[in-house]
């Protein structure tokens, strides 16, 4: 049994990025906690800043029928309609994830395309989103 964990853009700067909005923790240390969280579930953990890499990780998901996702799709949350087509093909629970609360910030950030076929979403608890995210799809998985 595995879980797809995704990240897109800019993920990657976790930790030195605008650490006022997303903290000081790293992405490797958002990938412990959890694998940690995970228990004896298969995670396998990712981040692009590249769209099309995404996309091909959601259908690899698919192919490999995973039991679910968890996308913190990042600044593709508002723009990218590919990600989205690509998630409405996976027919397990996805999870939609933010480290801020998007609904608190700039306008631009505010209206996430993702979350209509998301199963549910975390936003604005910060970077123990991802564990609760998989202790959360964990328990949505027959």
């Amino acid at each position: 049994m595995t879980i797809y964990i995704l990240n897109g853009p800019n993920l990657n700067r976790l930790g030195k990025r605008e650490p006022d909005i997303y903290g000081h923790t790293t992405l490797a240390e958002i990938e412990d906690w959890s694998r940690e969280a995970a228990g004896d579930m298969a995670v396998e953990f990712r981040q692009t800043n590249a769209e099309h890499q995404l996309i091909d990780w959601i259908h690899e998901a698919i192919d490999a029928k995973a039991e679910g996702i968890i996308i913190n799709p990042a600044g593709l949350s508002f723009t990218s309609i590919p990600v989205v087509d690509a998630l409405k093909m996976f027919n397990g629970p996805i999870i939609e994830l933010h480290i801020s609360n998007i609904h608190r910030r700039e306008a631009m950030y505010q209206h996430s395309l993702i979350s209509k076929v998301a199963t549910g979403v975390i936003a604005g608890i910060g970077p123990r989103g991802y564990p609760t995210a998989v202790r959360a799809l964990c328990e949505m998985i027959p």
